[in-house]
């Protein structure tokens, strides 16, 4: 059995569903649907998700939300129509998207959760009804029917181990198809809570996970993962195969075609992973595939970098002398709610390295004015010109001469290194630069190790 996960510009509209309704068709093994809410129809479109947002705040702020509620209906009436669906199934979407805003939440965060959920939810009830109506039997579950629970924040919810034991007790029949909406489950106290960017993701492998699926299929707009960003390299090499812990790493560094944290139930399962293309659905795509067993093809599998991070650079002599120094800086971190991404460290200096998302100037000059009372470095500095690139591959293992090679070419382009780093794993190098030296960082070494 396959549970397999349609992206929001695979059913964009109704040519795309079409599409996915052919795929899904073409395998019997496809029997449960994760879907979307409806993505970008062209580059100057807006996602519903998006839409669906500013409905919320039209909301929140009590201003008029008539032409945003219009203008996502017509989302979902133009698929409906395409598909000739009759006129009552339409309206009961209409129906439900006006009594989103009648509704009672506990607060504006718990708000914008359920109407961000809903795109998936109307996409979900809408493509089971298109399904039955073309003949094939479909059946509409939600979070809600089966105990998809979740704990964490409203809009950056993790999931509950109960919800495995639940999703344990779901009978699935061999001749329908299931429909499964993305993107959300439900709060102990029974409220919509949503997971964090590529949420539909992270449904698809909780469902691969729990129904006990031989393989987990994501559909998207791309033919493969590729060994490095196609915006930075011309025609990078796709990777036909890959392990869970390789694509953690590159996902963590900037790969965006399939999200980080999707793979933890799928790794937790050891189930495969497909990444394909809806448009190309023949094309072998790139597999994810448990480590034991593996053989790489090659010594380094991918590179790939981010440039939204920051770093916090501390010196002391005799630090290594000083109990308690890293204690005391983490415990300010913590105080504050901060986690830190690395922590490279030599005899007299810690680098602390962190995401720029969740940080801004007047929390910055707070954590350094608390360190420096807590503990009182002789040197520190605030780096916010910061960028890192991983290199990662499993065949990178033992070899010793490797992370020179890797920055010799860097050293002969003049790029200033600021930190390098191998992981534990062996299978990965880290390194932190200017980020306006990202993308030659990762052109220079794709040209020297991946071409």
């Amino acid at each position: 059995m396959k549970v397999v996960k349609f992206g929001g510009s695979s059913l964009a509209n109704g040519p795309a569903i079409k599409q996915v309704l052919s795929i899904v068709k073409s395998d019997q093994e496809r029997r449960v649907i994760v879907v979307s809410a409806p993505g970008k129809r062209n580059d100057d479109d807006i996602k519903v998700t998006d839409l669906l947002i500013r409905y919320a705040n039209s909301v929140l702020e009590g201003r008029d939300y008539t032409a945003i509620l219009n203008a996502i209906y017509q989302r979902y009436q133009e698929i409906g129509e395409y598909f000739h669906l009759p006129a009552e199934k339409l309206q009961e979407i209409r129906q439900i998207l006006t009594k989103l805003a009648e509704k009672h939440y506990p607060n504006a965060d718990y708000l914008l959760a359920a109407f961000k959920a809903y795109g998936e939810y109307l996409n979900a009830r809408l493509i089971t009804a298109i399904m039955n109506h073309v003949g094939i039997k479909t059946r509409f579950l939600s979070p809600r029917d089966v105990g998809l629970i979740v704990t964490g924040e409203p809009n950056n919810a993790l999931v509950n181990p109960e919800a495995y034991l639940n999703l344990a007790q779901v009978k699935l029949n061999p001749d329908e198809k299931i429909v499964f909406p993305g993107f959300f489950g439900i709060s102990p106290s029974g409220h919509i809570a949503t997971f964090s960017r590529g949420g539909s993701d992270i449904t698809g492998a909780i469902l691969a996970r729990g129904f006990k699926a031989d393989l987990y299929e994501n559909f998207t707009d791309v033919d493969a993962i590729y060994s490095a960003n196609p915006k930075i390299v011309d025609h990078p090499r796709p990777i036909k195969k890959m392990t869970y812990r390789e694509m953690r790493e590159l996902s963590y560094a900037g790969f965006s075609v399939f999200h980080d944290e999707a793979l933890i139930p799928t790794i937790q399962g050891q189930i495969p992973v497909n990444v394909k293309n809806t448009q190309h659905p023949e094309k072998e795509g790139t597999w994810i595939v448990p480590e034991a067993g593996f053989r790489p093809e090659h010594v380094v599998t991918g590179v790939a970098g981010g440039t939204n991070f920051c770093a916090l650079y501390l010196h002391k002599y005799l630090l290594n002398q000083v109990p308690g120094f890293t204690l005391g800086v983490l415990q300010v971190l913590q105080r504050h709610n901060i986690s830190y991404e690395h922590m490279p460290s030599a005899i007299d200096d810690i680098t602390i390295i962190f995401k720029k998302d969740y940080l801004n100037a007047q929390l910055i000059d707070q954590i350094c004015d608390e360190i420096q009372k807590s503990v009182s470095p002789d040197q520190m500095r605030w780096i916010d010109d910061y960028a890192i690139t991983m290199v990662v591959g499993e065949g990178m293992k033992d070899k010793l001469s490797l992370c020179a090679s890797i920055l010799a070419p860097l050293g002969k382009k003049d790029i200033s290194i600021q930190m390098i780093n191998q992981g534990s794993s062996q299978i990965s190098i880290m390194i932190g630069t200017r980020r306006n030296q990202a993308k030659e960082v990762i052109s220079t070494i794709y040209q020297n190790f991946l071409a």
